[in-house]
């Protein structure tokens, strides 16, 4: 992207990204504390497991409770990145669920006006710009489609948080 267009989106990313963080800020505690349950609940599991192991036997206690100690830690592991997963959809699905109420908010025209202005630009000579109806729009140029629709600059916005969605699972 030329550096006027990068200008151009600034605002609509910044804005974007204000909304994305206030709204991964609101859900931070919430998800934070289902990732401590299910933590507490794996790590509570795998110490069953490994209880369970020991019990079998010494003559082959350790071989068995090495194994079971192994799939133990890869189930509990497994539990935490299923529930890092479940908590970064989430903050995706809300992220995208809010920036669906923008249409409704009063400066929701003049974020459309600069959106259709930053998307033909971008398509380049005889751009149209077409409004869709989850908000925001595309704009056309030839074989040059540039989507500005709200769902996809709210993705874009939730992807650009990179390092920063980790908070949400680190303690």
């Amino acid at each position: 992207m030329s550096d006027e267009v990068e200008r151009a989106l600034a605002p609509a990313r910044a804005c974007l990204l204000r909304g994305a963080q206030a709204e991964a800020s609101r859900i931070l505690a919430e998800a934070r504390e289902q990732a401590d349950s299910i933590l507490r609940q794996a790590r509570r599991g795998a110490a069953e497991v490994v209880d369970r192991a020991q019990a079998r036997g010494k003559a082959d206690a350790a071989a068995a409770a090495a194994a079971e100690r192994t799939r133990a830690r890869d189930q509990a592991r497994s539990i935490v990145l299923g529930a890092r997963q479940e908590a970064y959809l989430d903050l995706r699905t809300q992220v995208l669920a809010a920036v669906g109420g923008l249409r409704t908010e009063s400066g929701y025209q003049g974020l459309l006006s600069r959106l259709i202005t930053m998307a033909t630009q971008a398509a380049g000579t005889g751009a149209t710009a077409t409004v869709q109806p989850e908000g925001g729009v595309v704009a056309r140029s030839g074989d040059v489609v540039v989507d500005c629709t709200l769902p996809r600059l709210a993705a874009l916005a939730v992807d650009e948080l990179g390092e920063q969605v980790r908070e949400l699972w680190t303690p």
